[in-house]
């Protein structure tokens, strides 16, 4: 997990992105300490350790991804004692650290008293913290991810504080507010400010480029840090920034598309049944996610491909199978 004396870049969850087959890929750059999970959401029971075996399926298996990559299990809610409950249930399934998410701006999920609704009430997220490290073994974290605020980012001050007093062993910040959703602009500075707090902080938010990782790391003076539509849109970015923060060595690979989706797809018939049809909706919604934040410039040809095939036929390759790379 993360440990404030030595950097760290953790791969963010993304709904429906970063799921295992994306996790395995990722973990196997060597350039992540750890990934968070999509969050399993906690609503009017406590979530059965059947759920999250199948969502977070990296815990019969240590809780690292097969290429190694220790997977943090994130939940979300706003009730503190099935949180509890929830959150020792995934230890019992294995989860090496629990993270509560208090930042997912999604309206469906704020409407139902979860994730970045919290920050409305900064004392219902003390509670909430307080009650899941209660819950849950000393030696396993609890974390807390946070926006800024509602939409006042003043209002980062009073709830990171509000989950350090919980007892939360670090935090990870996406430097908007909720209102802002993902439109720009970003705001580092309240992050560093929070260093004060005496626990770690994760920076998170628009970290596109290595220019950008630069600037963040000036402006908020962190050592650990987030990014996850940036890794993907340049699959490249991982490397720079893991060797800017002195987590790798040795130059930073191309970007194969060919090659990199086939094994994804390789990584995702590990883990899904079989469907040509979802198999080319991962292909597209990545390959889409590159060219509107990076700058992969094909996607005109992609978009039209009916099958797989055609799909990586149009990137240069043969679309024909690959093993899982061990």
């Amino acid at each position: 997990m993360l440990f404030a004396d030595r950097p760290s870049l953790v791969l963010a969850p993304m709904e429906g992105v970063t799921d295992a087959p994306m996790r395995a890929l990722m973990g196997a750059t060597g350039c992540f300490t750890h990934c968070v999970s999509e969050f399993v959401r906690v609503s009017d029971r406590v979530v059965p350790a059947k759920v999250f075996l199948r969502d977070v399926p990296e815990l019969a298996e240590g809780a690292r991804t097969p290429t190694g990559l220790p997977v943090q299990v994130q939940i979300l809610g706003g009730d503190p004692e099935r949180l509890a409950a929830t959150a020792l249930v995934a230890v019992e399934c294995g989860a090496l650290g629990v993270d509560l998410n208090f930042g997912c701006p999604a309206p469906t999920v704020n409407r139902h008293d979860g994730g970045a609704t919290l920050l409305k009430h900064p004392t219902r997220i003390r509670e909430i913290v307080r009650a899941v490290r209660e819950a849950v073994p000393g030696g396993v974290p609890v974390s807390a991810k946070l926006r800024l605020g509602w939409d006042d980012i003043a209002a980062i001050d009073e709830n990171a504080a509000m989950a350090v007093e919980g007892g939360a062993d670090w935090l990870t910040v996406h430097a908007r507010t909720r209102t802002q959703g993902y439109a720009p602009p970003v705001y580092w500075e309240p992050i560093g400010q929070l260093r004060r707090l005496g626990v770690p902080v994760v920076a998170n938010g628009d970290i596109w480029t290595l220019d950008d990782f630069r600037r963040c790391q000036d402006v908020t003076g962190c050592r650990h840090f987030m990014i996850g539509r940036g890794a993907l849109a340049d699959p490249a970015l991982p490397y720079r920034v893991a060797r800017e923060l002195g987590l790798r060595e040795g130059p930073v690979p191309e970007t194969d598309w060919p090659c990199l989706l086939t094994r994804f797809l390789a990584w995702t018939d590990r883990y899904f049944p079989p469907s040509p049809g979802f198999r080319l909706k991962r292909v597209k919604q990545w390959l889409c996610l590159a060219h509107r934040h990076g700058d992969f410039d094909r996607f005109d040809q992609v978009k039209r491909a009916g099958t797989v095939e055609e799909a990586l036929f149009a990137l240069g390759g043969d679309g024909g199978p690959a093993p899982v790379p061990l």
